[in-house]
Formats: C-alpha cells, sequence, structure tokens
C-alpha cells in the first residue's frame, strides 16, 4: 500500500493559550470550580505545556462555556463533515486524483456521533460514486489512524479497491466537558479540532515521493481500558486522562515498535523520521526515554503538538504532513498512535 496524498484542515478560528486563560477566568464556570482546578487550568494555559494555540470551532471563546448535550451535538454536526470534507479535498488534489476515482471511504472520529454516519456526509460533499464502499469506525480515540489505514490496506488487498479515502476528524469543541476532576481540567486545556486524511493506493504515484506501508503491528491492553476514555456524563463525553497515560504510551508503543523491527530486521537507529501521536509534553518526554531517542527525533510531533494542540485521531496526519513538507530523509520512517483500549498502533513506512 502507498499514501499517495495527504490533507489536513482546521476551523478558522485560533485562540492562543492566554486567550483561553482569560475566558476560562471571566466565565462562570471559574467560581463554578474548585481551587485546584483553577490551579491546574493556570499552570497549563499560562505555562510552557508544549502548546501555543488551537484551532476550534467557534466565533469566540464564550461558546465553549455553553455546555450542554444539543449544543454540542449542533457543534458536531455542523463541522465534522465540514472538516473532513476540505482534509479529503487537500489529499486528493495532492494524490492529483479525482474523487470519482476512490472506491472506498473510511472515516474515524471519536468527539460525536451521527447516524446515518460522517461517510455518507463524505459521499456527498466530494461526488463519490454512489457505489463506493463506505465505513464509519468509533471508540479508539486518539490511536484510530493507523486502525483506520490498516482497514485500508485490507480493501486494497481484497482486490475490491483501487483507491481508498482515510479520513480521521475530531471537533473536540464538541466534546467540552468542564469539572474540577485534574484530568477534565487537562484535556479542556490540550485538545484542539481538526481533520486528517490521506489517499491510499495500490500503487505509487510518480510525481511525488514515494511513501510504501512496508509493516504494520497493533497491540490492545484491555487492563488499563479505564486509563484512557470517554465515559458519559448528563448526555455528554467526558473525557478520563489519567497519570498513567505517559508511561502506558511509551511501554506499548515500544513493545509494538519491537515487533516490527525484529520482523524486518531493523534497528530503531534506522528511522529516518517518527511520526508519532504526541498526547501532550508529559507523553512525548516518556516516549523520548522509553525509545532511547533525542528531542531533535520528535520535533515533528512536537511541532504539530505547539501549533495545534492535541487533535486526538487526525494528529499523525498532521505530523506526517510536516514531516513530507520539511524533506525529512528518505529511508525508514515510524508512524504511531496509541490511546483509548488502552492500545498502541505503528506502522514501518519506506519513504523515497
Amino acid at each position: 500500500m502507498y499514501i499517495n496524498g495527504i490533507g489536513t484542515a482546521t476551523p478558522a478560528a485560533r485562540f492562543t493559550k492566554a486567550q483561553c486563560w482569560e475566558a476560562f477566568r471571566r466565565s462562570d464556570w471559574f467560581s463554578r470550580l474548585d481551587p485546584r482546578a483553577r490551579a491546574i487550568a493556570q499552570t497549563v494555559l499560562l505555562g510552557d505545556n508544549g502548546m501555543e494555540a488551537r484551532w476550534l470551532a467557534l466565533d469566540s471563546l464564550a461558546e465553549v462555556f455553553r455546555i450542554d448535550p444539543d449544543t454540542l451535538h449542533r457543534r458536531f454536526l455542523a463541522h465534522a463533515p465540514r472538516l473532513a470534507a476540505r482534509a479529503a479535498e487537500r489529499a486528493l488534489a495532492e494524490a492529483q486524483l479525482g474523487a470519482a476515482e476512490l472506491d472506498a471511504v473510511v472515516v474515524s472520529t471519536c468527539t460525536g456521533y451521527l447516524c446515518p454516519g460522517l461517510s455518507g456526509y463524505l459521499i456527498e460533499a466530494l461526488g463519490l460514486k454512489p457505489s463506493a464502499l463506505a465505513f464509519d469506525l468509533v471508540g479508539q480515540g486518539c490511536a484510530a489512524a493507523v486502525p483506520n489505514m490498516r482497514l485500508g490496506q485490507a480493501l486494497l488487498g481484497s482486490g475490491q479497491c483501487r483507491q481508498v479515502l482515510s479520513v480521521c476528524v475530531e471537533v473536540s469543541s464538541a466534546a467540552m466537558y468542564l469539572d474540577s476532576d485534574p484530568g477534565v481540567m487537562v484535556s479542556a486545556c490540550l485538545f484542539g479540532d481538526g481533520a486528517g486524511a490521506a489517499v491510499l493506493s495500490g500503487a505509487a504515484q510518480p510525481h511525488r515521493r514515494r511513501v510504501l506501508w512496508a509493516d504494520s503491528e497493533s497491540l490492545i491492553d484491555a487492563r488499563h481500558r479505564d486509563a484512557l476514555k470517554f465515559e458519559q456524563r448528563g448526555g455528554m463525553l467526558r473525557n478520563v486522562l489519567t497519570r498513567e497515560v505517559p508511561a502506558l504510551a511509551a511501554e506499548l508503543s515500544q513493545r509494538v515498535l519491537r515487533a516490527v523491527l525484529e520482523r524486518a530486521r531493523l534497528e530503531a537507529a534506522q528511522m529516518s523520521a517518527w511520526i508519532v501521536h504526541a498526547g501532550g509534553p508529559d507523553v512525548l518526554r516518556s516516549m523520548q526515554r522509553r525509545l532511547g531517542l533525542e528531542p531533535q527525533d520528535l520535533r515533528y510531533s512536537a511541532a504539530m503538538l505547539r501549533q495545534y494542540g492535541n487533535l486526538s485521531s487526525a494528529f499523525v496526519y498532521f505530523v506526517l504532513q510536516s514531516a513530507l513538507a520539511d524533506r525529512a530523509p528518505a529511508g525508514w520512517w515510524w508512524l504511531c498512535s496509541f490511546g483509548a483500549g488502552f492500545s498502541c498502533h505503528g506502522a514501518l513506512l519506506q519513504v523515497d
């Protein structure tokens, strides 16, 4: 399988950490939450947490604090199809492919629910043929990008498809929830909105760098299911984020990486680029220590975190796009996503 085009999209409105802090300080929620929660928000939003700003599907930050099921659902419905379509159009343009040439679309999200799913909205918006296969994946959280593309690989391998569109879209502002739990507060301060898309093909396109999906591996450790997840509270999604996450992400990432490298008879030192879901600065530091990396190795992940915040499942598309745009050295690249489950997924890419 080859990745022949990458596209990303964010909402129009960009908000800095300082703007988010001022909006929170002026809101009714500031007095409703306990002093510890306020202190956590201040530390995250005014300190160096590896993030400078994020894009949110809002006209103003005052909208963030309108937290009820109907408002959040309307936000997801209004913005998820639009962001997904914009990212997909950019991926198709890079692949020099028309939408009518797509045989299937695979869409992942965890920040909202639609039935019919987002795939139908994409088929309509992009003008895919009505016979295109459509798959909507849910419940994989930040980890979804690699499983999404593995399904694309299976569709290509089946012989039924020649071109598959992979899309991950998250409207984190449509899954906003506030209370005094530390994990909830950190999540509210870190996540942004965005979409990523990739055109997956059985043959490489001659006009761009060749990105071959060489091998992949997945691992789910259900013993740690409660370490990172969404739960339902009052008809809304509430993010559960625990202190275990950085260590778990690093441990499972190491196990997945080792499995693939052993099959390929490679060493981690032979990786020319690391395309890693960031999660947050603590996750990056934990990954760096566990995998024996230098800060420079994770520079693309750190840069995307600083610019966009945590985009959940869409994040690794931004990282891959950044590495390709920077002309990162050819050779073996490692793509890794992790999240709810607790799960980790990795792919070995060969880039010319």
